[in-house]
Protein backbone atom coordinates (compact mmCIF):
# COMPACT_ATOMS: atom_id res chain seq x y z
CA UNK A 1 0.00 0.00 0.00
CA UNK A 2 1.23 3.71 -0.67
CA UNK A 3 0.35 6.99 0.83
CA UNK A 4 0.73 10.41 -1.32
CA UNK A 5 0.01 13.53 0.71
CA UNK A 6 -1.05 15.60 -2.68
CA UNK A 7 -2.66 18.35 -1.05
CA UNK A 8 -1.84 18.85 2.91
CA UNK A 9 -3.08 22.73 3.19
CA UNK A 10 -6.28 24.23 4.64
CA UNK A 11 -8.87 27.01 4.06
CA UNK A 12 -5.53 29.36 3.96
CA UNK A 13 -4.45 30.00 0.69
CA UNK A 14 -0.90 28.82 0.58
CA UNK A 15 1.54 28.54 -2.78
CA UNK A 16 2.61 25.26 -1.13
CA UNK A 17 -0.55 23.71 0.13
CA UNK A 18 -3.72 22.99 -1.72
CA UNK A 19 -6.56 21.87 -0.14
CA UNK A 20 -6.55 18.40 1.12
CA UNK A 21 -6.51 15.38 -0.88
CA UNK A 22 -4.68 12.19 -0.43
CA UNK A 23 -3.79 8.87 -2.68
CA UNK A 24 -4.08 5.22 -1.73
CA UNK A 25 -2.67 2.88 -4.27
CA UNK A 26 -3.64 -0.51 -2.90
CA UNK A 27 -3.66 -3.26 -5.03
CA UNK A 28 -5.72 -2.37 -8.36
CA UNK A 29 -7.30 0.22 -6.14
CA UNK A 30 -6.57 3.88 -6.39
CA UNK A 31 -8.27 5.85 -3.77
CA UNK A 32 -8.36 9.76 -3.23
CA UNK A 33 -8.83 10.85 0.04
CA UNK A 34 -11.12 13.99 -0.27
CA UNK A 35 -10.69 16.19 -3.34
CA UNK A 36 -10.48 20.29 -2.16
CA UNK A 37 -9.37 22.89 -4.39
CA UNK A 38 -6.11 22.83 -6.49
CA UNK A 39 -6.01 18.46 -5.78
CA UNK A 40 -6.74 17.89 -9.22
CA UNK A 41 -3.72 20.27 -10.83
CA UNK A 42 -1.38 19.24 -8.23
CA UNK A 43 -1.67 15.21 -9.51
CA UNK A 44 -1.07 16.26 -12.61
CA UNK A 45 2.07 18.59 -11.48
CA UNK A 46 3.27 15.20 -9.50
CA UNK A 47 2.92 13.28 -12.41
CA UNK A 48 0.23 11.43 -10.71
CA UNK A 49 -1.94 8.71 -12.34
CA UNK A 50 -4.86 11.11 -11.88
CA UNK A 51 -7.21 9.50 -14.40
CA UNK A 52 -6.79 6.27 -12.99
CA UNK A 53 -8.34 6.52 -9.62
CA UNK A 54 -10.91 4.39 -9.17
CA UNK A 55 -12.86 5.49 -6.15
CA UNK A 56 -13.16 8.64 -4.13
CA UNK A 57 -13.76 9.47 -0.11
CA UNK A 58 -14.81 12.35 1.27
CA UNK A 59 -14.38 12.71 4.86
CA UNK A 60 -16.73 15.53 4.79
CA UNK A 61 -18.75 18.85 2.61
CA UNK A 62 -16.26 21.47 3.83
CA UNK A 63 -15.14 23.40 0.43
CA UNK A 64 -11.78 22.33 1.55
CA UNK A 65 -12.25 19.04 0.66
CA UNK A 66 -14.84 18.75 -1.48
CA UNK A 67 -14.25 21.79 -4.07
CA UNK A 68 -12.44 19.51 -6.65
CA UNK A 69 -14.64 17.06 -6.89
CA UNK A 70 -16.54 18.64 -10.24
CA UNK A 71 -13.25 19.39 -11.58
CA UNK A 72 -12.40 16.12 -11.42
CA UNK A 73 -15.43 14.84 -13.02
CA UNK A 74 -15.10 16.88 -15.92
CA UNK A 75 -11.41 16.15 -16.70
CA UNK A 76 -12.25 12.29 -16.90
CA UNK A 77 -14.59 13.56 -19.41
CA UNK A 78 -13.37 15.95 -21.38
CA UNK A 79 -9.50 16.57 -20.11
CA UNK A 80 -7.95 13.57 -21.60
CA UNK A 81 -8.44 11.26 -24.73
CA UNK A 82 -9.89 9.20 -24.96
CA UNK A 83 -12.66 9.68 -22.42
CA UNK A 84 -13.08 7.76 -19.35
CA UNK A 85 -15.38 4.71 -19.76
CA UNK A 86 -14.17 2.88 -16.63
CA UNK A 87 -16.54 3.24 -13.38
CA UNK A 88 -15.53 5.44 -10.35
CA UNK A 89 -17.20 4.89 -6.97
CA UNK A 90 -18.15 8.00 -4.39
CA UNK A 91 -18.01 7.40 -1.22
CA UNK A 92 -19.09 9.64 1.68
CA UNK A 93 -21.18 10.22 5.06
CA UNK A 94 -24.53 10.12 4.57
CA UNK A 95 -25.71 13.07 2.09
CA UNK A 96 -23.40 12.25 -0.11
CA UNK A 97 -25.60 11.83 -2.51
CA UNK A 98 -27.62 15.11 -1.65
CA UNK A 99 -23.90 16.83 -2.13
CA UNK A 100 -23.77 15.53 -5.74
CA UNK A 101 -27.24 16.40 -6.61
CA UNK A 102 -26.00 20.23 -5.18
CA UNK A 103 -22.70 20.44 -7.42
CA UNK A 104 -24.23 19.23 -10.69
CA UNK A 105 -27.16 21.95 -9.98
CA UNK A 106 -24.27 24.46 -9.64
CA UNK A 107 -21.75 23.44 -11.81
CA UNK A 108 -22.17 20.63 -13.86
CA UNK A 109 -26.07 19.19 -14.78
CA UNK A 110 -24.02 15.83 -16.17
CA UNK A 111 -21.94 15.13 -12.79
CA UNK A 112 -23.96 12.71 -11.67
CA UNK A 113 -24.18 11.02 -15.03
CA UNK A 114 -21.22 12.06 -16.48
CA UNK A 115 -20.97 9.68 -19.49
CA UNK A 116 -19.21 6.63 -17.48
CA UNK A 117 -20.74 4.84 -15.11
CA UNK A 118 -20.91 6.60 -11.24
CA UNK A 119 -21.90 4.66 -8.17
CA UNK A 120 -22.39 6.64 -4.90
CA UNK A 121 -22.22 4.71 -1.90
CA UNK A 122 -22.98 6.41 1.47
CA UNK A 123 -21.12 4.81 3.92
CA UNK A 124 -22.17 5.19 7.28
CA UNK A 125 -19.85 5.49 10.47
CA UNK A 126 -19.01 1.83 11.89
CA UNK A 127 -19.68 -1.06 11.19
CA UNK A 128 -18.30 -3.81 8.86
CA UNK A 129 -17.68 -0.76 5.89
CA UNK A 130 -17.60 -1.35 2.02
CA UNK A 131 -14.54 -3.67 0.26
CA UNK A 132 -13.22 -1.54 -2.66
CA UNK A 133 -12.09 -4.23 -3.96
CA UNK A 134 -11.71 -8.22 -2.57
CA UNK A 135 -8.74 -7.63 -1.13
CA UNK A 136 -9.55 -3.89 -0.27
CA UNK A 137 -11.63 -3.02 2.58
CA UNK A 138 -12.76 0.74 3.77
CA UNK A 139 -14.15 1.58 7.13
CA UNK A 140 -15.24 4.73 8.69
CA UNK A 141 -15.61 6.01 11.91
CA UNK A 142 -17.91 9.53 13.34
CA UNK A 143 -15.16 12.15 14.29
CA UNK A 144 -16.00 15.49 16.07
CA UNK A 145 -15.83 18.19 13.75
CA UNK A 146 -19.43 18.23 11.21
CA UNK A 147 -22.74 16.69 11.76
CA UNK A 148 -21.14 14.50 8.83
CA UNK A 149 -17.96 14.01 9.57
CA UNK A 150 -15.64 10.60 9.59
CA UNK A 151 -12.46 9.57 9.74
CA UNK A 152 -11.70 6.60 6.99
CA UNK A 153 -9.76 2.78 7.40
CA UNK A 154 -7.86 1.50 4.57
CA UNK A 155 -7.08 -2.23 5.36
CA UNK A 156 -5.02 -3.98 2.77
CA UNK A 157 -2.74 -6.89 2.71
CA UNK A 158 -2.45 -7.27 6.31
CA UNK A 159 -1.49 -3.02 6.01
CA UNK A 160 -3.79 -0.74 7.92
CA UNK A 161 -3.87 3.28 7.43
CA UNK A 162 -5.85 5.43 9.25
CA UNK A 163 -7.20 9.06 7.89
CA UNK A 164 -8.66 11.44 10.73
CA UNK A 165 -10.18 14.10 8.16
CA UNK A 166 -10.92 16.95 9.86
CA UNK A 167 -11.56 15.90 14.02
CA UNK A 168 -11.56 17.67 17.47
CA UNK A 169 -9.73 15.45 19.87
CA UNK A 170 -10.85 11.99 20.54
CA UNK A 171 -9.96 9.37 22.56
CA UNK A 172 -12.36 6.89 21.00
CA UNK A 173 -11.14 7.44 17.61
CA UNK A 174 -7.82 7.19 18.77
CA UNK A 175 -8.53 3.88 20.28
CA UNK A 176 -10.27 3.11 17.08
CA UNK A 177 -7.13 3.47 14.96
CA UNK A 178 -4.95 1.47 17.52
CA UNK A 179 -1.51 0.06 15.98
CA UNK A 180 -2.59 0.98 12.67
CA UNK A 181 0.55 1.23 10.06
CA UNK A 182 -0.36 4.89 9.21
CA UNK A 183 -2.02 7.78 11.10
CA UNK A 184 -2.63 10.43 8.82
CA UNK A 185 -3.93 13.09 11.02
CA UNK A 186 -5.13 16.55 10.57
CA UNK A 187 -2.70 18.99 12.78
CA UNK A 188 -4.57 22.44 12.07
CA UNK A 189 -3.48 25.04 14.62
CA UNK A 190 -1.16 25.97 17.49
CA UNK A 191 -2.23 25.65 21.47
CA UNK A 192 -2.33 29.64 21.32
CA UNK A 193 -5.18 29.55 18.07
CA UNK A 194 -7.17 26.47 19.21
CA UNK A 195 -10.50 25.84 18.38
CA UNK A 196 -13.05 22.90 18.97
CA UNK A 197 -13.45 21.23 15.86
CA UNK A 198 -9.15 20.87 15.23
CA UNK A 199 -6.31 19.30 16.56
CA UNK A 200 -3.67 21.40 18.38
CA UNK A 201 -0.03 19.59 17.78
CA UNK A 202 -0.23 18.59 21.94
CA UNK A 203 -3.52 16.90 20.99
CA UNK A 204 -2.37 15.14 17.97
CA UNK A 205 0.71 13.86 20.23
CA UNK A 206 -2.01 12.64 23.10
CA UNK A 207 -4.22 10.66 20.05
CA UNK A 208 -0.70 9.62 18.79
CA UNK A 209 0.05 8.20 22.20
CA UNK A 210 -3.55 5.92 22.18
CA UNK A 211 -3.32 4.51 18.87
CA UNK A 212 0.04 4.10 18.80
CA UNK A 213 0.98 3.80 14.89
CA UNK A 214 4.02 3.11 13.26
CA UNK A 215 4.22 6.22 11.41
CA UNK A 216 2.05 9.28 12.52
CA UNK A 217 1.77 11.94 9.34
CA UNK A 218 0.75 15.46 9.83
CA UNK A 219 -1.35 17.43 7.91
CA UNK A 220 -3.96 20.02 6.77
CA UNK A 221 -1.61 23.24 8.23
CA UNK A 222 -2.39 26.54 8.59
CA UNK A 223 0.47 28.64 8.71
CA UNK A 224 0.65 29.49 12.20
CA UNK A 225 0.89 25.52 13.16
CA UNK A 226 4.09 25.92 10.65
CA UNK A 227 5.74 28.40 13.38
CA UNK A 228 5.51 25.91 15.98
CA UNK A 229 7.81 22.99 16.76
CA UNK A 230 5.39 20.96 16.03
CA UNK A 231 7.68 18.24 16.17
CA UNK A 232 9.20 18.59 19.89
CA UNK A 233 5.26 19.20 20.79
CA UNK A 234 4.31 15.83 19.29
CA UNK A 235 7.23 13.83 21.02
CA UNK A 236 6.49 14.94 24.74
CA UNK A 237 3.95 12.70 23.71
CA UNK A 238 4.87 10.27 21.15
CA UNK A 239 7.89 9.11 20.58
CA UNK A 240 7.52 7.18 17.50
CA UNK A 241 8.16 8.77 14.04
CA UNK A 242 6.60 11.58 12.64
CA UNK A 243 6.35 12.90 9.46
CA UNK A 244 4.99 16.63 8.48
CA UNK A 245 3.76 16.67 5.18
CA UNK A 246 4.58 17.91 1.79
CA UNK A 247 2.32 17.80 -1.02
CA UNK A 248 3.70 15.28 -2.81
CA UNK A 249 5.58 13.28 0.20
CA UNK A 250 5.09 9.69 0.03
CA UNK A 251 5.75 6.43 1.99
CA UNK A 252 5.03 2.42 1.08
CA UNK A 253 3.54 0.95 4.24
CA UNK A 254 5.42 -2.39 3.98
CA UNK A 255 8.64 -0.45 3.79
CA UNK A 256 7.83 1.01 7.32
CA UNK A 257 10.03 -0.08 10.52
CA UNK A 258 8.55 -0.54 14.02
CA UNK A 259 9.49 1.78 16.63
CA UNK A 260 8.19 -0.46 19.88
Amino acid sequence: MRLTTIGTGTAAPSPARVNAGHLVEAGGVRLLLDCGSGVVHRMAALGLPWSDVTHVALTHFHADHTSDLATLFVAWRWGQLPARTAPVTLVGPPGTGALVERMAAALWKELPSPGYPVEVVELAPGGEGYALAPDVRLTSAKVPHTEESVAYSVEHAGRRLVYTGDTAYDAAVAGWASRCDVLLSECSLPRSMAVATHLTPEECGMMAAIARPRLLVLTHMYPPVERVDVRAIVAERFPGPVVLATDGWSTELEDLGCWS
